[in-house]
């Protein structure tokens, strides 16, 4: 049986290029060595709009960010709309909630720092 593939949260992309010391080597080992790694396209709208508001400082785009970590762009669709409505209110925020829906979806491990994110069904990998 095939691993599942990884969707990384903003926090883990943010802490791979800026901060890799707040991931566990064992977490950083599995992302590069999984041949499946993936980036979710309200990643890119989330870490955009924190630049543009002043409350995140991005070294790089995060297009640059995809290509230097081999990630893999997944689109959201209106089915991963849907299903947040379908979620219980562990959590507020409505990008990790959009990521634990496409997790949950497409059948992926959400690797995040989050532990509020544990509470959903989505398998989920603590960094």
């Amino acid at each position: 049986m095939t691993e599942p593939g990884l969707l990384l949260d903003s926090n883990v992309l943010v802490w791979l290029d800026q901060k890799p010391w707040r991931i566990s080597k064992a977490v950083i080992e599995r992302i590069e060595q999984a041949p499946l790694v993936y980036l979710s396209a309200v990643t890119a709208w989330e870490l955009t709009i924190k630049q543009s508001l002043g409350s995140l400082t991005l070294l790089h785009p995060v297009s640059d960010l995809v290509h230097s970590h081999r990630l893999i762009e997944l689109p959201v669709t209106i089915r991963h709309g849907e299903a947040v409505g379908l979620l219980p209110l562990h959590h507020r925020d409505l990008f990790d909630r959009l990521l634990v829906a496409q997790a949950i979806l497409e059948g992926l491990i959400l690797v995040t720092g989050d532990r509020k994110l544990s509470k959903y069904a989505a398998p989920v990998l603590l960094v």
